[in-house]
């Protein structure tokens, strides 16, 4: 843990971004405290306003402040990317190993599923899914989670089949050990840096999803501030009043960027080849 730490915080991709996730996490946590009005609260007197004096942001057009609905829209964005991230985590590390250690008639099964799911384009699939269960916020993090599923459970798959040929698992196996126990105890620990990758990456994805689906009009429902019902509202605007939808689209951009320089940053820190170079 001192070198990871060490490594990771002479590391300025993952500095950098770990920097513009916490200032995205603070303005979510704190959305109450710093928003200067309410999201909801509609002024009509203060239609269309743009950028400057009491409205940083500008208004839209219906009169709510902008700024304190990307503060709170931060905070939509961090919970569907969060649990959907967690679902997808969960359910495909376990397909990845039952494929990877077991193999055979399991492997061929699960691998068959997940090529399925691979030929469709991942927003088509969240629409055939949001169509299922319709639109809201909780189905959007389940259409997300299973969207993602069969990316952690290639990874880990790839990354089972590795480790399980090891000299400490063939030992383990040789006296007795239980699979389970080999599992736990010898598989997971050393498959869990690809993971944490994926994991930053994949928070990234499930913001661009949430954002794109609300954007569809099959996301969350359309009085709450989300980014992408924001951007929705905004290309209607855009020729008299650009701040509506692009301010939104730049705090998309933001929380991406951050997640996906996270990701670079870990994968040059957990990357055993750069730590072998480095010494």
């Amino acid at each position: 843990m001192k070198e990871f730490m060490h490594r990771f915080i002479h590391n300025k991709l993952a500095v950098a971004g770990s920097l513009i996730l916490l200032l995205f996490i603070l303005s979510a946590v704190l959305a109450p405290v710093i928003a200067p009005f309410d999201p909801y609260y509609m002024d009509s007197t203060a239609v269309l306003m743009p950028p400057g004096g009491k409205h940083l942001l500008g208004t839209d057009n219906m009169g709510r402040d902008i700024l304190s609905r990307i503060i709170y829209g931060s905070r939509i964005s961090l919970q569907v990317s969060l649990v959907s991230v967690s679902i997808a985590t969960a359910a495909g590390v376990c397909l990845g190993v039952l494929a990877g250690y077991f193999g055979k008639l399991t492997d061929g099964i699960i691998s068959r599923v997940i090529e399925i799911m691979f030929a469709f384009p991942e927003v088509l699939l969240a629409l055939l899914i949001m169509a299922i269960l319709g639109p809201s916020l909780n189905n959007i993090m389940i259409a997300i989670g299973i969207v993602y599923t069969p990316i952690f459970a290639r990874i880990t798959r790839g990354a089972v089949l590795t480790v399980k040929e090891s000299l400490h698992v063939e030992a383990a196996r040789s006296i007795g050990v239980s699979d389970f126990s080999i599992i736990v105890r010898h598989i997971l620990p050393n498959v869990l840096a690809p993971i944490l990758v994926q994991i930053t990456l994949s928070l990234a994805f499930a913001i661009l999803s949430e954002a794109a689906l609300s954007f569809l009009g099959i996301g969350v429902e359309p009085d709450i501030p989300s980014w992408g019902i924001m951007l929705n509202n905004g290309k209607s605007w855009i020729e008299i009043a650009w701040w509506v939808g692009v301010f939104p689209g730049i705090a998309i951009a933001l929380a991406v960027l951050g997640f996906n320089i996270l990701g670079d940053g870990l994968r040059d820190v957990l990357d055993p080849r750069l730590r072998n170079v480095e010494n």
